[in-house]
């Protein structure tokens, strides 16, 4: 086939459109695209019995969408109409503005990470929340690493390599991501042993594994399921007493961070920290983008003893938090300080909201649509926080032709909007969504209930 036709890379490079092209993206990157839609041409006119070679504008409007595909952002945000408020695929707990400040604060130049403003020397990037932790939970110490999976790991690794650490079979969870504790202790050099049977460990259990000497006694929290039924587990606060007589620590991995009581508002008690540090233990490790409501981290409090030993080994440098993260958290935990949480976190706000205030927003919904049908609900905690726990809410139903289609339109709306289908209706809840949100919200569902179909015009400005 002869391909003597075909524009050359330094023809298309001298057209005003590739000139465009290279204003927007830069001249390597519109090299590299023009030379992959040419290489394209050739192996598929090769291939081919139509020897038609494209114009060079055609060639072009190629590159241009190339181009738009492999620098378009694919971390978008969303508008998370689906009623579950810590939605894990949907980047958890949503920040407060405060937070959302204090990361644009640090984020916009320098800062003082690791400066010490007083003496003018390098200082610790701990200072910034520590503090604020200890006051909080009453801890002696506290650290801050980028998760709680990490914060898991460094504790295994730093106190109890090549040692044994004890566990109760009801607690050898799998979370999301395959995080597997048998697996993690595995990884970090401990010795898995297990107690108890899967719906049964009794306190004896613990007794009988303490009589030979041990590293660590822990306790993993079940925080995305239940054990019903014919059960039985021992207090920690008993567990904890009788590894302090055998002279072995103890480490409570709590999860979901809460730092408020979650039955004052129509939830089942959950374990907070304070709480838990109350039963003596000596380590709590807990996320930061659960319950707590803030960014993504992972949260140890204890015994100052063992604090010093996890900030001496070498992993705790490769876990330990950004200033971003930092920033975030400390204005986080300043709202708990300050007893404003439930109105500043979006979490506390979205599960402080009142069915009424629901039912309003919904019924304003169906007001601007002009259509739909404001019905009862139940949102979920989610977020591997409060497994099957519920809150009343109502919801704004829709009735279409084709639910899947229409989930499909709603994700291709900007920002793209998350619901859930039940019965053939879909049901968004107005719980979810963020206050600020609501006109985004009603401008995509008319969009997706018009049923227009998106026209090609103009790629990031240029004429096509």
């Amino acid at each position: 086939m002869n391909l003597r036709g075909l524009a050359s890379v330094e023809q298309l490079l001298q057209t005003q459109l590739a000139a465009e092209l290279i204003a927007s993206y830069g001249r390597p990157l519109t090299l590299q695209a023009i030379r992959s839609v040419l290489a394209d041409v050739r192996k598929r006119v090769s291939a081919s019995e139509d020897p038609t070679l494209p114009a060079r504008e055609n060639l072009l409007i190629e590159a241009a969408s190339l181009l738009e595909a492999w620098t378009c952002p694919t971390l978008l945000p969303v508008i998370n109409a689906s009623g579950v408020i810590l939605h894990t695929n949907l980047g958890r707990a949503p920040l407060s503005s405060a937070a959302l400040q204090a990361v644009e604060a640090v984020a916009h130049g320098y800062s003082n990470l690791e400066f010490d403003m007083e003496t003018g020397k390098r200082g610790s990037r701990m200072a910034h929340s520590d503090g604020l932790l200890q006051r909080l939970t009453g801890a002696e110490a506290a650290m801050v690493v980028n998760n709680n999976a990490a914060a898991v790991l460094l504790i295994l690794a730093a106190l109890a390599n090549h040692k044994r650490v004890i566990i109760a079979r009801s607690q050898l969870v799998e979370i999301g991501g395959g995080f597997r504790i048998p697996d993690v202790m595995k990884q970090s050099g401990a010795k898995l042993v297990e107690v108890g049977t899967t719906n049964k460990v009794r306190l004896a259990d613990y007794e009988e594994a303490l009589a030979e000497p041990a590293g660590l006694v822990f306790h993993a929290h079940r925080s995305n399921f239940k054990i019903i039924g014919f059960t039985e587990e021992p207090e920690w606060k008993e567990v904890v007493s009788l590894a302090h007589s055998h002279g072995v620590a103890c480490v409570d991995d709590l999860g979901s961070g809460a730092l408020l009581d979650t039955a004052r508002y129509g939830l089942v008690h959950e374990p907070t920290v304070q709480e838990t540090l109350a039963t003596d233990v000596d380590l709590v490790c807990f996320s930061g983008d659960k319950l707590l409501g803030g960014p993504q981290a992972g949260m140890i409090v204890g015994k100052a003893s063992l604090m010093a030993i996890l900030g001496k080994h070498p992993l705790a440098r490769a876990v330990r938090a950004d200033k971003l993260c930092l920033a975030a958290l400390s204005a986080t935990l300043l709202h708990y300080l300050k007893d404003e949480a439930e109105n500043e976190i979006p979490i506390w706000r979205m599960i402080s909201l009142m069915p009424e205030q629901l039912r309003q927003t919904a019924k304003g919904w169906s007001h601007e649509l002009g259509r739909g049908e404001v019905i009862p609900g139940k949102s979920t905690v989610g977020g591997g926080s409060l497994p099957d726990e519920e809150l009343p809410t109502f919801l704004l139903a829709l009735d279409v032709k084709s639910p899947d289609r229409f989930l499909e339109k709603l994700r291709r709306q900007s920002p793209a909007i998350i619901a859930r289908t039940e019965n053939d209706r879909i049901l968004l809840d107005p719980r979810t969504v963020l206050p600020e949100e609501n006109g985004a919200l009603l401008v995509g569902l008319m969009n997706a209930l018009r049923d227009k179909k998106k026209t090609v015009g103009t790629t990031r400005g240029l004429t096509l």
